[in-house]
């Protein structure tokens, strides 16, 4: 079914109101979890980490969605449950991450977030919340409606442009092969476009690195592709990919195009991963920069 204006924003607001749900219960069990369990997430430590806060934060996320599901007809695509690719087959589905950066969570430190997003079943994301609890902060959009920041309005990229450039990494960027050439790269490419300084944030999970940029421009934050599994998945750009898209910047693959939130097969976006940025002009810079240097 085609969902109109008004049930897109009936199903926003519960995606904010789910999303904050999700984020109470796991900010009360930051201390108490009974520990880290291990599952096949992809090549790196963070997407194998997992906690039945994890489970439970999803149980509660499912429970708030289940009669939207039913009344508007949606598929469902959610990290820790086996992907049943009614994505393929609804009109729309939803797709979460009941806990981004859960190895942060696992430690007690920034980083972690809920992430629900509803995206069209041809890739386009139509609804996006990104919920910090230890902050409280709530990013979230809807296809036509804006982006905002705790129900303000977030503004345009503002022209002027500040003398520091801010790079947002995933805490496994630094063990990527070439990271040392990617590095220096960027503090090239900074140097060129008239940057002062480059000021590295590389302590949150994808979702709050992509909330990062908005926070924090002139920014960016990039996934390179990799041949191994992994490099994201779709739960992990759905919601930012609306926010940035209502923002006035939606983020690409490697090659310009946008993100494909609706994957034949696996979900692992590893093959064109992802750049996020305040700027056109930072992302073809980035997108320049695994073109030159080819980074596998």
């Amino acid at each position: 079914m085609t969902l109109s204006p008004a049930e897109l924003e009936s199903l926003h607001e519960l995606a904010i109101a789910t999303a904050k749900l999700a984020g109470a219960h796991i900010q009360s069990r930051v201390d108490n979890h009974s520990g880290v369990q291990t599952k096949d997430g992809g090549d790196t430590l963070a997407s194998q980490v997992v906690t039945e806060v994890d489970h439970e934060s999803q149980a509660l996320i499912l429970d708030a969605l289940a009669d939207s599901i039913a009344q508007c007809d949606l598929g469902l695509l959610t990290e820790e449950s086996e992907d049943d690719y009614t994505r393929h087959e609804k009109d729309a589905f939803w797709c979460i991450d009941p806990i981004d950066g859960t190895l942060s969570f696992t430690e007690g430190v920034p980083g972690y977030s809920v992430s629900i997003a509803l995206v069209s079943r041809g890739g386009t994301p139509l609804i996006g919340v990104a919920h910090d609890p230890i902050t409280g902060t709530t990013f979230h959009a809807n296809k036509g409606g804006g982006a905002f920041r705790n129900e303000l309005a977030i503004s345009p990229p503002p022209a002027e442009q500040s003398s520091i450039l801010t790079w947002a990494q995933d805490r496994s960027m630094k063990q990527m092969p070439g990271y040392d050439k990617v590095a220096e790269s960027v503090e090239e490419m900074a140097k060129r476009l008239g940057f002062d300084d480059l000021h590295i944030i590389d302590q949150y999970g994808s979702v709050l690195n992509a909330c990062t940029v908005i926070e924090n421009t002139p920014a960016l934050y990039f996934k390179f592709p990799k041949t191994a599994k992994g490099g994201g998945s779709t739960w992990d750009f759905a919601a930012t990919a609306c926010l940035f898209g209502e923002w006035g910047m939606p983020p690409t693959d490697i090659h310009g195009d946008p993100l494909n939130l609706n994957p034949d097969g696996c979900t692992f976006m590893n093959q064109k991963a992802a750049v996020f940025a305040s700027s056109s002009q930072l992302a073809e810079a980035a997108r320049s920069i695994y073109q030159r240097i080819n980074i596998t």
